[in-house]
């Protein structure tokens, strides 16, 4: 399934904003403007603000209260890294990210677990075949993972 295409970080950071106030949640954003401000560009010039083909990057750190503890950074490379209690899943598609946080905040969202090999895995289904899984360390387990615990 395709999700509604976000071509920016600003109409990501608008979506998210959608989605947090569907489940009446606190938002915090900082931006990021500039090739010298953003994390990941390491292939712009010491100083430079803009890119080669002249474009300027915006990365946006988003932290959504409530429970559980939800962090997002948009990239400008059209992916996202999103922060679950802890679980880090790296590089989600920037278009999929409001669908991802509605799983997590609608009770979607669930911890897998197995005896062999041991491990226990955060899943995260979205509509249609799409699946983010991490694995979740034991020492990790946070009464938000504890209490959304599957065994298979």
């Amino acid at each position: 399934m395709t999700h509604p295409h976000l071509p920016t970080t600003e109409a990501a950071v608008t979506a998210i904003r959608e989605v947090a106030e569907a489940y009446n949640l606190e938002v915090t954003v900082t931006d990021d403007i500039g090739a010298d401000q953003t994390s990941r560009r390491e292939s712009a010039g010491a100083f430079a603000v803009v890119d080669a083909d002249g474009s300027l990057p915006h990365e946006a750190f988003i932290e959504l209260g409530g429970v559980p503890a939800v962090t997002v950074q948009v990239f400008p490379e059209d992916d996202a890294r999103v922060t679950v209690d802890g679980v880090v899943f790296e590089d989600v598609d920037r278009d999929s990210v409001p669908a991802f946080l509605r799983s997590v905040y609608g009770g979607m969202a669930y911890v897998k677990g197995r005896l062999f090999p041991p491990g226990q895995w955060l899943v995260v289904p979205l509509p249609g075949d799409e699946t983010y899984k991490e694995l979740v360390p034991r020492t990790m387990l946070s009464p938000w993972l504890s209490r959304n615990f599957r065994s298979a």
